[in-house]
């Protein structure tokens, strides 16, 4: 079943991956609501420049954030499509979901009657 004929399988699995972890989550998030330089993240955070720098590129790698030069730094902002694509793909998810529930509650109510 094809869900979201924009993303490959890959794609989603590089999406999901990256989401999975709270400090690209909150990256995400924040990259979101304005643009920030990788510096700026790894003050907000109890780890090296280096590992906020390896966030990043997971992130960059499921395109949920992009990386531009300013001068001497990197601002990162996030890509609300890309967040939008992962949406969507869970919503088609849920109508699965939700359309095999209604299956089986019409299943038990014609054995109720």
């Amino acid at each position: 079943m094809v869900v979201d004929v924009e993303l490959s399988d890959a794609a989603v699995d590089r999406l999901f991956r990256a989401l999975a972890d709270a400090t690209r989550r909150d990256i995400v998030r924040r990259t979101l609501a304005g643009g920030a330089s990788v510096s700026e993240l790894a003050t907000a955070y109890d780890m090296s420049w280096a590992a906020v720098q390896k966030h990043v590129a997971v992130l960059e790698g499921a395109e949920l954030v992009t990386k531009e030069a300013r001068g001497r730094e990197r601002i990162v902002r996030g890509i609300p499509q890309q967040i939008q694509r992962a949406q969507a793909l869970l919503d088609s998810y849920e109508q699965i979901w939700r359309g095999r529930v209604q299956r089986l509650d019409a299943l038990f109510a014609e054995e109720d009657n």
